[in-house]
C-alpha cells in the first residue's frame, strides 16, 4: 500500500479515515487509537471535526477533537 501525502499548509486531520490508525495528543498524553466514525462539521459536512476511535490499548471507544489527531500511522 501507499500512502497518500498531504500537502504541507493541510492540517493532518483532513486526511483521516474511517479505519486508519492515528495517534491522538491531548496536550498531557498521547495515544493510538482506530478510527471507527469520521464525523463532519455542520457548515460543511466533509469536513471532520469530530472522530469516534477505539483505544488501541485499551479497547476503550470514546469521541475526540479532530485537531488533537497528530499523525496517522501508515498499513504495512
Amino acid at each position: 500500500m501507499c500512502g497518500v501525502a498531504a500537502h504541507k499548509s493541510d492540517p493532518v486531520f483532513l486526511h483521516v479515515r474511517a479505519g486508519m490508525t492515528v495517534i491522538v495528543d491531548d496536550g498531557s498524553e498521547w495515544r493510538l487509537a482506530d478510527v471507527i466514525w469520521v464525523d463532519g462539521g455542520a457548515r460543511n459536512p466533509k469536513v471532520p471535526t469530530l472522530f469516534q476511535v477505539a483505544d488501541v490499548d485499551t479497547g476503550v471507544i470514546n469521541w475526540v477533537n479532530a485537531d488533537l489527531v497528530t499523525h496517522t500511522v501508515p498499513r504495512v
